[in-house]
C-alpha cells in the first residue's frame, strides 16, 4: 500500500481542490470507509485553521482537537459521517454531515450538542460468554442487550464519565425521522412512511415523506440513518436540500 495520495485521486466526498498541490495527506486505517476525511485535511483545506501540514501538527500536539470525546494527535485520522468535532481552546464544535452531492460538510453546532454522538447500527454478534455486540456502521464496537436491531441508530454520551453510555434510541421503523446518506436524496431528512421488503440480495426499498416541500421519494436501505422520532434530533442548518 503506497503511503501517498495524488490530489486528483482523492474522493470526491472531500469536495477538496485538485490542482493547488500534487500530493494530499491520505487518511490511516481506522473507522469509517475508504471515504473518510483526514483530520489534517479538514483543518487545512476545509476550515482554514492551519496553512500547511507543520501547522496541522502544531494543532494536533498541543491537543486542541477533540474527534468522538477523545483527542487527535494523528493528522491521518480518519473523519466521517456523524463525527463529532470539538476545538475546545476558541469554543468551536462541528458535527460531520453529508449534503446532496456527497461532499462531506461540517455544521456548526453547540457545546451541549457536541455531548453526544449518533450511531448507526450495522449489524449484531454474540460473543463468548453470549453477550450482544453492536457492530457500528463506522467500525466501533459495544456491548448492549438485544433491545436494538440492524438499521437502529443509537446515541453514545462522549463525556469522560459516561462515555460510550446510550442515551436515546431511535429505531429502524415506520413514523420515524431519517437522514438519507447516498443517492440522488443525498442530505435529506424526511418521515419514513414504508419499508418495502425485497427478495434476495436486492436492499429494500424505503418510501419516505419530506415534510418541507411536501414531497414523497423512494430509496434504499443502506442510505438511510435514522436520527429522531417525531421530529430530528440533529440540527441540519448549512445543509442544501
Amino acid at each position: 500500500m503506497s503511503d501517498h495520495l495524488k490530489r486528483l485521486n482523492a474522493p470526491d466526498s472531500w469536495h477538496i481542490a485538485k490542482k493547488t498541490t500534487k500530493f494530499v495527506t491520505k487518511t490511516a486505517p481506522g473507522p469509517h470507509n475508504a471515504n473518510a476525511m483526514p483530520i489534517a485535511v479538514w483543518l487545512r483545506d476545509h476550515m482554514g485553521f492551519a496553512r500547511n501540514l507543520k501547522e496541522v501538527k502544531q494543532i494536533l500536539n498541543q491537543n486542541d482537537v477533540i474527534i468522538n470525546g477523545r483527542p487527535c494527535r494523528d493528522p491521518k485520522m480518519g473523519i466521517g459521517l456523524f463525527d463529532i468535532v470539538s476545538l475546545p481552546k476558541i469554543n468551536k464544535f462541528y458535527r460531520i454531515l453529508r449534503d446532496k452531492n456527497g461532499h462531506h460538510v461540517s455544521i456548526e453546532i453547540d457545546a451541549d450538542a457536541a455531548k453526544t454522538r449518533l450511531c448507526k447500527v450495522k449489524n449484531k454478534t454474540i460473543i463468548p460468554g453470549g453477550k450482544i455486540q453492536l457492530n457500528m456502521r463506522d467500525g466501533a464496537n459495544l456491548l448492549a442487550d438485544n433491545t436494538f436491531k440492524s438499521g437502529d441508530s443509537i446515541v453514545l454520551s462522549l463525556e469522560p464519565e459516561t462515555r460510550f453510555n446510550i442515551v436515546d434510541h431511535f429505531p429502524f421503523a415506520v413514523g420515524n425521522m431519517a437522514m438519507v446518506i447516498g443517492g440522488r436524496h443525498s442530505g435529506k431528512v424526511a418521515r419514513i412512511i414504508d419499508i418495502i421488503k425485497m427478495h434476495g440480495s436486492v436492499p429494500n426499498k424505503i418510501i419516505l415523506d419530506d415534510e418541507t416541500t411536501k414531497t414523497r421519494f423512494d430509496t434504499i436501505s443502506p442510505y438511510i440513518y435514522m436520527v429522531g422520532k417525531q421530529t430530528p434530533a440533529i440540527a441540519t442548518w448549512g445543509i442544501e436540500q
